[in-house]
């Protein structure tokens, strides 16, 4: 009879590690003589291409080997998740979260050795000199700072939020919306880590003096709107946000920004979503790298997930429930490497392409790399590639499949914000408003309780009761109560997303339809079971 002990599945995982190290060192020197544009752009993109199809083979393939063993245990397949979520004391080693990150914003260290600073107060009265316990006089500190808050808290800006280097916003453990004039800006600083936070309804800002730093003040211009913007920065890694109606963008990366992670994101209830790329004449711009991760592009999204200029981008387990017109795009010789989404098309016959080429005639574009590798195409969709395709430049990429889009569910199950569920009885809405209620004292789902809502009336209006706690968790026809939420509870974890979105009825029956794993998939998993029986029989 087999046994599969903690001692073997480490042995295969540093194994799995060894060999992957060197591979990246051997495609590392091949390209060594690459010409670099940007001091943080990475010299071989596919090593960091092959990182994070490994990572998340890996994740997924221990959590199968798991469940031999484990009932009720917290891995869920997603990577990033699964090396801080699982701790139930994560809240004593926030900084964790730093050694989380893949792909081309892996090294972002955030507020990483630094101090811990607790935002108390929601308010932005000053924006040249904002009083202590506002996010603006943490965000401005010299040296690195964690950022966190003292509790549930709607943030309304009166100016551009602007970030200086070194600084992590997590909002973990509460429930924090941004919004206002302005909204986040990114600009000329390394090491950010925005985590966990609603931003939404971002307009644009006028004319005023900010605070950069304790020692300086800029005079800054009217603002686009957009949710947030990156512009020469690099080392940046937004995770787990909710994104939505903003006047521009939701999130802009120009400006020869390079080195940023995109990832476990919700985007809805927007037109233009994600620029990746300054203009067609900015040539900086051809050292950008971005990763693309675990994202769901959600309801009411017209274009730009993402729209591309000249660097190299990598698009990889996202979510797209259909668009208003094209998912991904670019202009000026990007390269796009598409790999295990779900790309669902909407009803509109002449709109099915999930591509589309920008002010470029056919005999150019032509010759741009884009590829699709395994991407799921539901309801008619379909990718156009181009370019060299199988070329040596995507055959690292492919010496490790991406993971089936079969797996999108599973993967994308918490994009956006988490909400932490206590572990206690059945608990209240209250604080009943136009704009929705609070949990309080809430079950975790799948212990103690969870339970089914009753009298919710209309959600974000007066609320309900959370009443009849079962072991099976919530039942989840409101989500979050009073937020306005549809989704599902599940019972596999003590967190949960709010977003406002429905999960259970966005999909027709193709799309829900699970495929076959790939084949390298099903072969890793029967060696790695063949190797476990003769180590450790």
């Amino acid at each position: 009879m087999l046994r599969i002990t903690w001692s073997c599945i480490v042995l295969v995982c540093c194994s799995f590690t060894l060999h992957a190290l060197n591979l990246n060192a051997t495609s590392s020197s091949s390209s060594s003589s690459k010409i670099l544009v940007h001091p943080h752009q990475h010299p071989d993109p596919q090593a960091v291409v092959h990182d994070v199809n490994r990572r998340v083979n890996e994740s997924v393939t221990r959590r199968q080997l798991l469940v031999v063993q484990v009932r009720d245990q917290c891995l869920t397949g997603n990577p990033i998740d699964d090396c801080w979520r699982c701790d139930p004391n994560w809240e004593l080693n926030r900084e964790h979260l730093a050694d989380c990150a893949i792909g081309f914003g892996r090294e972002a260290l955030g507020g990483r050795g630094g101090n811990v600073y607790v935002v108390t107060d929601p308010s932005d009265p000053d924006p040249e000199n904002p009083p202590p316990g506002t996010l603006r006089y943490g965000v401005v500190q010299a040296g690195p700072l964690w950022i966190i808050f003292s509790g549930n808290m709607v943030i309304k800006l009166r100016y551009e939020l602007l970030i200086s280097s070194f600084k992590t916003i997590d909002g973990r453990g509460a429930n924090v919306h941004i919004t206002g004039l302005g909204c986040l800006i990114i600009y000329d600083v390394t090491n950010i880590i925005i985590h966990n936070v609603h931003i939404h309804h971002c307009k644009p800002s006028g004319n005023a003096k900010i605070r950069i730093s304790p020692t300086q003040v800029t005079e800054r211009g009217r603002s686009d709107g957009d949710g947030i913007s990156v512009l020469a920065s690099s080392k940046i890694w937004i995770d787990h946000c909710f994104l939505s109606y903003c006047t521009d963008g939701l999130i802009d990366v120009t400006e020869g920004s390079t080195a940023v992670t995109l990832s476990n994101n919700m985007f809805a209830h927007h037109d233009k979503v994600m620029l990746l790329g300054h203009s067609d004449d900015f040539t900086a711009d051809s050292g950008m790298q971005v990763t693309v991760a675990f994202n769901h592009f959600g309801d009411d999204l017209k274009e730009r997930m993402p729209r591309c200029r000249f660097g190299y981008f990598h698009v990889v387990n996202n979510d797209y429930t259909q668009w208003g017109m094209y998912a991904v795009g670019g202009s000026s010789h990007p390269t796009i490497n598409s790999q295990g989404n779900r790309y669902l098309a909407p009803q509109d016959n002449n709109n099915k392409e999930v591509t589309k080429r920008m002010d470029t005639d056919e005999s150019e574009w032509r010759k741009w790399n884009w590829r699709s590798e395994g991407d799921l195409m539901v309801n008619g969709a379909f990718f156009v590639t181009s370019g060299a395709d199988m070329s040596p430049q995507y055959a690292e990429a492919s010496s490790m499949s991406p993971l089936s889009a079969s797996y999108i569910d599973q993967l994308t199950a918490t994009a956006g914000v988490l909400v932490e569920q206590s572990r206690s009885d059945a608990g209240t809405v209250t604080n009943p408003s136009s704009g929705g209620g609070i949990v309080t004292n809430p079950a975790a789902p799948g212990s103690s309780g969870g339970g089914v809502v009753t009298n919710p009336a209309a959600p974000g209006s007066s609320g309900g009761t959370v009443t009849n706690p079962v072991s099976s968790g919530g039942d989840g026809s409101s989500g979050y109560p009073g937020q306005g939420s549809t989704g599902t509870i599940t019972g596999t974890s003590c967190w949960y997303t709010d977003n406002g979105i429905d999960y259970g009825s966005i999909y027709n029956s193709e799309a829900r339809t699970p495929l076959v794993p790939m084949t390298s998939v099903i072969l890793s998993v029967i060696a790695i079971v063949a190797f476990l029986h003769r180590t450790c029989s």
